[in-house]
């Protein structure tokens, strides 16, 4: 059965935005603003309507189907030091993809906004691919490329074939590198391409895509059927940690919790597995922002997870929301634009 990313999204949003969520989270012990530990959003999403318009927002909840700019960014990041972000492609259609990409760019060079550098839009599967991402070639701005491959059946396995794994080799000799951002029972596929692509560097989106409702009890979820099993979840994700060319994105998870019945105990088995298999130097954070409104504000997502990380060493606190990022993105050369 085909499903759409709009499905995905309706999926993701059937409880509606969550409403006073932080009254039934474990409460945050409160941080001066100067002791934040400084934040790189490693999946920011902005969508300007009046210049694109992703053909999965059709339809989309209310919440989603407004533009989002860097105003409203910096709005919702305001006091959470977020001092720097990579834009994450909205898959846009693939007649709008270079454009994205030389908008994104733009934003990237601009010191009006926080946007430093971009993982655009592309499919690896076209022979056209190399015509295309070959633009960008020693782009600063340019760090990677993204296809969602987790809403739509009729991709399933589509990253396996020869011309997907060409294109994605060549990514890794053009120093870029690939978001796997697929169905936690697809994620055996990630595997197998990262090890077919061992010199290009894979980034898994979301903690795979797990689903929080998978580690809740039967009587928790009710009639809500998880997406995925957790322990084929929890093997998969073993396994990609086992691949040195893989780093995983602690992000996204929020957008699947329930509505004003989550808490920071809901997403910690999913965030702790990542954290645990992938180590203090393979991770990094990301946003998802707007699509965590779907449950979640910005600074409900970001405190859940500074609830979940607050026993571990603050270096690898610091590690986790700002370092890797600008190690593993190449971003210190972008500070002074």
């Amino acid at each position: 059965m085909k499903t759409t990313r709009r499905e995905f999204i309706d999926h993701s949003a059937r409880a509606g935005l969550a409403a006073g969520v932080l009254g039934t989270m474990p409460a945050v012990a409160a941080a001066k603003e100067t002791e934040l530990l400084p934040i790189v959003d490693t999946h920011q999403h902005l969508w300007d309507l009046s210049k694109f318009k992703p053909p999965w927002l059709a339809g989309a909840p209310k919440v989603l189907a407004r533009s989002y700019v860097t105003a409203d960014f910096l709005k919702a990041t305001k006091g959470l030091n977020v001092v720097k972000a990579v834009y994450m492609e909205i898959d846009v259609d693939p007649s709008q993809q270079t454009r994205e990409a030389r908008h994104v760019i733009a934003l990237s060079k601009s010191k009006d906004h926080p946007t430093v550098a971009a993982v655009i839009s592309g499919r690896p599967g076209s022979e056209k691919f190399k015509a295309y991402i070959t633009q960008f070639k020693g782009s600063p701005y340019i760090k990677g490329v993204r296809q969602v491959l987790q809403v739509d059946e009729t991709k399933r396995g589509l990253c396996l074939q020869e011309q997907y794994i060409k294109s994605v080799r060549l990514l890794g000799k053009l120093g870029m590198s690939f978001d796997l951002c697929m169905r936690p029972t697809e994620l055996s596929d990630g595997l197998k391409l990262a090890q077919k692509c061992p010199d290009t560097r894979f980034i898994v989106d979301h903690c795979g895509n797990a689903d929080p409702m998978a580690f809740m009890s039967a009587k928790r979820r009710g009639d809500t059927k998880p997406w995925h099993q957790v322990d084929p979840w929890r093997r998969d994700i073993a396994a990609l940690a086992k691949q040195e060319n893989v780093i995983c994105k602690i992000s996204g998870v929020v957008a699947r919790a329930p509505k004003d019945d989550w808490k920071s105990d809901d997403l910690a088995p999913i965030i702790n597995h990542c954290l645990d298999s992938f180590g203090p130097d393979r991770v990094v954070f990301g946003g998802d922002w707007p699509v965590c409104l779907l449950v979640a504000s910005y600074r409900q997502w970001v405190a859940a997870l500074k609830e979940v990380i607050s026993e571990r060493k603050r270096s690898e606190q610091r590690k986790l929301l700002h370092d890797n990022a600008v190690k593993i993105y190449g971003l210190l050369n972008l500070a002074d634009r």
